[in-house]
């Protein structure tokens, strides 16, 4: 750990994700910096494109601030849809569908934010728009058991088990 400060211009963008829409370019901080219940990120997002797909989260809370765009953003929140520019702060709580989030940019400028979250050590996420889940246990950088499934392949309880 370098320290408990570090400026936004400094920071090195390690998860940079190019998958078609899904494209953007991410700085971690938390660990940097010596966060422990609480996740940093630097967030760039090109126009056109978003960060990732529509989601909710069951363990983790989420916190965005804008920290640079031009009304270029536009936040899909369950089933509604909410404008964002400059120094617009979204809270996306945890929970089902209702709260699914994304952060689409819909300008012609770059739309970069500062994203804060708890960290948890068993999380769960849904994707509504594609019928999917996902289970992951640890902590970014101890991460155990991850998978990524779709709901509709959900077997009985006993299935596979000697009985």
């Amino acid at each position: 750990m370098a320290g408990p400060v570090v400026n936004l211009d400094r920071l090195t963008f390690d998860d940079v994700e190019d998958n078609g829409v899904f494209t953007s370019r991410r700085a971690f901080i938390g660990e940097r910096i010596g966060a422990r219940d609480l996740g940093y990120n630097l967030t760039i997002l090109p126009p056109g494109k978003v960060q990732c797909p529509f989601h909710s989260h069951h363990g983790e809370e989420e916190m965005f601030f804008i920290l640079e765009g031009e009304g270029d953003g536009e936040l899909r929140f369950g089933d509604r849809r909410y404008p964002l520019r400059q120094h617009d702060v979204i809270a996306c709580p945890t929970g089902g569908a209702e709260v699914a989030h994304q952060i689409i940019n819909t300008g012609s400028c770059d739309l970069k934010y500062l994203a804060v979250s708890t960290l948890v050590d068993v999380e769960v996420c849904e994707y509504p728009d594609s019928g999917k889940f996902s289970a992951v246990t640890g902590r970014p950088g101890e991460r155990g058991m991850r998978h990524i499934g779709r709901l509709a392949d959900a077997v009985d309880y006993y299935d596979g088990e000697e009985n």
